[in-house]
């Protein structure tokens, strides 16, 4: 079964021309027998009536009337002798026999074989029927044993004798001639039959191949395409089906990540203005503003804890929703995005941070700009909380749809396994980024930290 594996892999055109091929030498093989047999066949019967015609009339005029079918009189034989053994006649006839129906042998050059009588032949018979009988062979016949001696092929010629007014073959002249040249000519007959044969066989082939190959490089063609298109979809799939995943398990920690989230601005809001709250609400309570006796300098120095306690809840509580709430960047670009968070940085800690834009790509999609502006603020916050604040910079760089941006600083770094899974800055901008088809790179050491964020080209709306 390998040898059918093996064919099955080859192409179309391939199959065809081996298997074509051999059916084509198979046919040419048939085809040239039979024709050069039909050839041969023809150019012998047609020397054979051209030399019977020519002996016929030589030899007719000599001979008695045949009705009687007797053996020739003396005269009759020794003017065949005479005219047989003389001339271009006598050069070309080997042997010469005259046949009775019953196979009797009236005549015949070999004076032996006169009266004798052999059993009738195909040949023999045909003849009487009315057939000029031709074969170009080496003599077989029993009363042919001096041809046969002769060791060559020879032209061996039935001819019947036919009466003139019933036209019945009476008689059968039977003789055997050199037939100088024939071997020549069926030679180059035979050539020429094969030769048209072999080159009416090639050409019809090879323009059945040429077709094939035409057809079968389309065919290949189309089934390169298409594998091609298959592995392609067969990629999208694949890619699909990862993204799905990526989707989903950033979906749940999506979800785990604002309940965090929210359990932090809840214990914000407990520890911080929910504590000054509290406090004023109890001093509003206190003896000193109920008692009516109470001196007014001791009221308003209580009123003036309560004022303080609610400014400070109010102060904490515009500082936890302006982290909260961004600032109107939809319509922003990329630099107008970095520097409102790079100027906002330096203004609330009071230090410098190193800023270099590249921006000529197209305009970015909502979701990367809102990324891009909490992974400066979160980086940056990081960097001046762990990292001191030391050469801080930012690089961002948009072309053609790819977005770049880093954030380093040269502190002491920071051990990346320590990192709690729990913890909101870093997880938080790995999600946030993974979510959208992006990647999230760190790279933290003794000589500080670098976070790297990168988008691959994306349509706006995507």
């Amino acid at each position: 079964m390998n040898w059918l594996r093996r064919w099955n892999a080859r192409t179309l055109a391939s199959q065809f021309f081996v298997a074509g091929g051999l059916i084509s030498i198979a046919t040419m093989f048939l085809v040239g027998i039979l024709v050069t047999h039909l050839i041969e066949e023809a150019v012998i019967h047609n020397s054979g009536a051209a030399t019977a015609l020519y002996v016929d009339s030589v030899v007719a005029p000599l001979l008695p009337d045949m009705q009687k079918e007797s053996l020739l009189d003396e005269g009759s034989a020794q003017a065949l002798d005479e005219t047989l053994g003389q001339g271009a006649l006598g050069r070309r006839l080997v042997s010469f026999k005259l046949w009775r129906g019953d196979g009797t042998i009236l005549y015949s050059n070999e004076k032996e074989l006169v009266g004798k009588r052999f059993p009738v032949n195909d040949k023999l018979r045909s003849a009487f029927a009315g057939s000029l009988v031709a074969r170009y062979e080496i003599a077989s016949d029993p009363e042919s044993s001096e041809e046969r001696a002769l060791g060559k092929p020879l032209m061996e010629i039935y001819n019947p004798v036919l009466q003139p007014w019933s036209g019945q073959a009476v008689a059968v002249l039977e003789f055997y001639e050199t037939a100088e040249g024939l071997s020549d000519s069926l030679a180059h007959a035979r050539l020429r039959s094969w030769g048209a044969v072999a080159a009416l066989t090639a050409i019809f082939f090879l323009i059945l191949s040429a077709l094939v190959f035409r057809g079968s490089r389309t065919i290949e063609a189309q089934r390169k395409d298409l594998k091609e298109r298959v592995n392609e979809l067969s990629a999208l799939l694949s890619e699909n089906r990862g993204l799905q995943r990526r989707l989903q398990r950033a979906s749940q920690r999506a979800a785990a990540l604002n309940e965090t989230y929210l359990r932090s601005i809840g214990a914000d809001l407990h520890d911080g203005p929910a504590q000054h709250i509290a406090y004023a609400s109890l001093r509003l309570d206190s003896d000193l503003l109920i008692n009516a006796s109470t001196e007014p300098e001791a009221r308003e120095k209580e009123l003036s804890w309560i004022r303080s306690s609610l400014a400070e809840a109010m102060t904490e509580i515009r500082n936890i929703c302006s982290g909260l709430v961004l600032p109107q960047i939809e319509k922003s670009s990329i630099t107008e995005i970095v520097m409102r968070v790079v100027e906002a940085h330096q203004h609330k800690t009071e230090t410098n941070v190193e800023t270099v834009i590249d921006e000529d790509g197209p305009e970015l999609a909502p979701a990367v700009k809102i990324c891009i502006y909490r992974f400066v603020q979160e980086a940056l916050n990081n960097a001046y909380r762990h990292g001191g604040g030391v050469q801080q910079a930012v690089s961002a760089v948009s072309h053609k749809g790819h977005v770049r941006v880093e954030v380093s600083d040269r502190g002491n770094g920071f051990d990346p396994t320590e990192v709690r899974p729990a913890s909101l800055g870093l997880v938080g901008l790995r999600e946030r980024i993974d979510s959208l088809g992006g990647s999230f790179d760190i790279k933290t050491g003794e000589g500080g930290t670098t976070v790297t964020m990168t988008f691959e080209p994306m349509e706006v709306g995507d």
